[in-house]
């Protein structure tokens, strides 16, 4: 319930949650959300149990009134605000599109093998899962910390559960960002599971330890190197390649057609962290030029705004586009 009372050219409304629990969850810890609130609308934001009072320009009273609402419906499913909930609503509010929200809170994707919901945090994320439903090949691109990989993962094991695939299987490119193959110890294996530790972990937290070893010892569940990949005709599985910014033209092409019939595949990357030799184009980057417009898959961008973790992590994204746009500009 909200009421509105104008006063010496301030608003002021006040917003009723069910509990007083959800006073506290909204608040945080030292109040850190409403003070991202507060600084980022210019409100005051005052509670009384379960009472939430805000002052402030008529304008920002009501962005905040409406950023509050949305995060009190997240509070009431028991899920704990966090400061990046509370800046992501804050960015679309000031973008006058908050109703994106409402596309996905409330919804989740899957369940871990703990039985924790695997929840969108952005609508990006979800305009990202759905274009995985609806099409065969999807490209996800974006910065570090979008929930790329991890959220393609999820969308496997979920269709591995519901038997619409026989096998998953992640593959990566083993390129190093500074340091060579030759030099790290052990067999081949041995030297490539670092590059593939990424994959390892998010198979881990949502199919857990036991049930990943057990498909993997039936070869119902691989994860490799992309050059093993060469070669192979890949059916009835979803197929996952991560990092794919690092791989050459020909090697997006030997992927792309090894996919066979009942598989879907998921490719992503970030363009802007290629870690190739500088006289190697990167297959992601032409990819995008020579598939654009075909029916049966789309590229799908994710942005800083999608971030899911610290907030640095954003700040630093928006630091380098900033930085990489300022050097195309002087040349």
């Amino acid at each position: 319930m909200a009421n509105n009372l104008e006063q010496g050219g301030n608003a002021e409304k006040t917003v009723e949650l069910d509990k007083i629990e959800q006073a506290m969850n909204l608040f945080g810890n030292f109040d850190e959300n409403m003070r991202v609130i507060e600084e980022g609308l210019g409100v005051k934001v005052i509670s009384r149990d379960n009472i939430m009072r805000i002052v402030g320009s008529s304008e920002a009273v009501e962005k905040a009134r409406m950023v509050i609402k949305r995060l009190a419906d997240i509070a009431g499913r028991g899920d704990t605000i966090t400061k990046q909930n509370v800046s992501y609503l804050l960015r679309l509010a000031d973008e006058g599109q908050l109703e994106k929200a409402d596309s996905y809170l409330g919804e989740y994707i899957c369940l871990t093998a703990k039985g924790k919901q695997i929840k969108y945090k952005t609508h990006g994320q979800k305009i990202y899962v759905d274009a995985i439903k609806q099409n065969d090949i999807v490209f996800g691109i974006g910065p570090a910390g979008t929930g790329k990989t991890f959220l393609a993962v999820a969308m496997a094991v979920t269709a591995f559960k519901n038997k619409d695939v026989d096998r998953i299987i992640l593959t990566r490119p083993a390129v190093e960002a500074g340091e060579k193959l030759g030099f790290l110890p052990g067999d081949l294996q041995n030297k490539v599971d670092p590059y593939l530790r990424p994959l390892y972990d998010s198979l881990y937290e949502i199919m857990g330890a036991e049930s990943y070893q057990k498909y993997l010892e039936k070869g119902m569940i691989e994860v490799a190197p992309l050059a093993y990949m060469r070669g192979r005709t890949l059916d009835d599985s979803f197929i996952i390649l991560d990092e794919a910014q690092n791989t050459t033209p020909e090697q997006m092409k030997m992927f792309l057609t090894r996919i066979g019939f009942g598989s879907k595949a998921v490719i992503t990357g970030d363009i802007t962290q290629v870690d190739l030799p500088g006289d190697k184009k990167s297959g992601l980057k032409e990819v995008q030029e020579i598939l654009k417009g075909i029916k049966g898959m789309e590229f799908i961008y994710l942005s800083d705004k999608d971030v899911v973790r610290h907030e640095l992590v954003q700040r630093i994204i928006l630091a380098y586009q900033s930085f990489d746009n300022k050097n195309k500009q002087a040349k």
